[in-house]
């Protein structure tokens, strides 16, 4: 799956989470309490691949899924190429708990010990009940 499937996929079933809450006459502080982590295991298991063995993608005490991506994370659609790499995803703010990892020629962002994106004061300061336009800027 391509960073770009998987972004359109992802953002077809957060919105349909976000409506399905609105409709239930949730309020933000609901609806981002909606996406923790272990609530969303139990009620919304298609959300994420590894909520079938509960696992994390994120090491913290306790992980929010409603951003469920960063808008620092950036991927190419056509990688540029550098000294023969391809740079097909980076992070905007160089974040110091991220890395590249690199294989076959490819580059791509590891920011699996990055957790600002999941912090709830985060996520209220970027709120948005539209994914997409939290994310607005990660496609290049």
């Amino acid at each position: 799956m391509t960073y770009n499937d998987w972004f359109e996929a992802h953002a077809k079933k957060h919105a349909a989470i976000v409506q399905k809450l609105q409709a239930q006459g949730l309020d933000t502080f609901d609806i981002v309490q909606y996406f923790i982590f272990e609530n969303m295991v139990e009620n919304e298991p298609d959300f994420c691949e590894l909520y079938a063995t509960k696992t994390k993608c994120h090491e913290m005490y306790e992980l929010n899924c409603y951003m469920c991506g960063c808008p620092h994370f950036r991927f190419y659609q056509s990688p540029p190429i550098e000294e023969d790499l391809a740079f097909h995803s980076t992070c905007s703010i160089s974040s110091k708990r991220g890395k590249r990892a690199i294989k076959e020629g490819e580059i791509h962002q590891d920011c699996s010990g990055c957790t600002i994106p999941h912090a709830e004061d985060y996520i209220f300061r970027k709120f948005d009940t539209d994914w997409r336009k939290m994310m607005s800027e990660v496609k290049n």
